[in-house]
């Protein structure tokens, strides 16, 4: 499928590796050059020019961490003009309850709330004035189901869902959709880290802790970069433009409800 997006400018945030790798690829499978950003120096440069060399498309990088203010401004001035802006970053540790004190709360929220928020009010404007634009934002399933020990990724992830569920109505009459992908366990480093917390606590090996968590999916497997990105590219795609402030799952089934 021709996605219609070739030629148009793309932000894709924490994307050196992960989901956000696996958007900005097939973002650039589409013809959409990239604004690559990620805190890594070293596999953000060496991400991107595998992009160009692959997929012949126009990569800026830029090293910044966006839950900062001054990362922000990095990142909103080498966006510049962008036509999509993927959000996109790593989620708090795990933990109890108990566990957490308002420091840790507040870092969650500048990284999973209010750092998508800044982006989105720096880059949709102009979206707005040009008559187009697409926001994706990489939440949790969390969001639809809570996590126990993900308490900190629950409560900011779904804060940044309610603003979008307002500010996608306001936006949507000016051709600009924004809408949330939800990703279960993927083959990434937070599962790695996710299932590393496993192995200490059962005492168990790490093929051992992925087979348990897998076994809990009725995919019977972890997801792959590729096919959520693949997601990520047809939200960004002229084909999208009439699904505005959704939050679309990709677990393989693991998040247990009817709707």
């Amino acid at each position: 499928m021709d996605l219609g997006i070739a030629g148009k400018t793309a932000l894709v945030c924490a994307s050196s590796k992960g989901l956000g790798l696996g958007c900005a690829e097939n973002l650039a499978a589409a013809g959409v050059n990239l604004v690559m950003n990620a805190r890594g120096v070293e596999a953000l440069e060496a991400s991107a020019e595998r992009i160009r060399q692959e997929y012949g498309v126009n990569v800026t990088v830029i090293a910044a961490d966006v839950a900062t203010a001054e990362g922000q401004v990095q990142v909103i001035e080498a966006a510049g003009e962008v036509d999509i802006l993927v959000n996109n970053a790593g989620g708090p540790p795990p933990g109890m309850w108990s566990d957490w004190d308002r420091d840790d709360f507040i870092k969650a929220l500048d990284a999973n709330m209010l750092a998508p928020i800044a982006l989105i009010k720096a880059l949709v404007p102009g979206m707005m004035d040009r008559g187009w634009g697409r926001v994706v934002n990489i939440t949790s399933q969390s969001v639809r189901a809570p996590i126990g020990v993900l308490g900190l990724s629950n409560s900011a992830r779904t804060g940044l869902t309610g603003y979008v569920a307002g500010t996608s109505r306001q936006v949507a009459g000016k051709g600009v959709t924004i809408n949330n992908l939800l990703p279960g366990i993927h083959a990434t480093d937070r599962a790695d880290a996710l299932d590393g917390g496993v192995v200490n606590a059962k005492g168990i090996t790490l093929d051992e802790a992925r087979s348990e968590r897998a076994a809990t999916i009725p995919a019977g497997r972890y997801g792959t970069r590729s096919e959520f990105g693949a997601a990520c590219a047809f939200l960004c795609s002229q084909h999208a433009g009439f699904i505005v402030g959704q939050n679309i799952l990709l677990d393989g089934g693991a998040t247990n409800i009817t709707m």
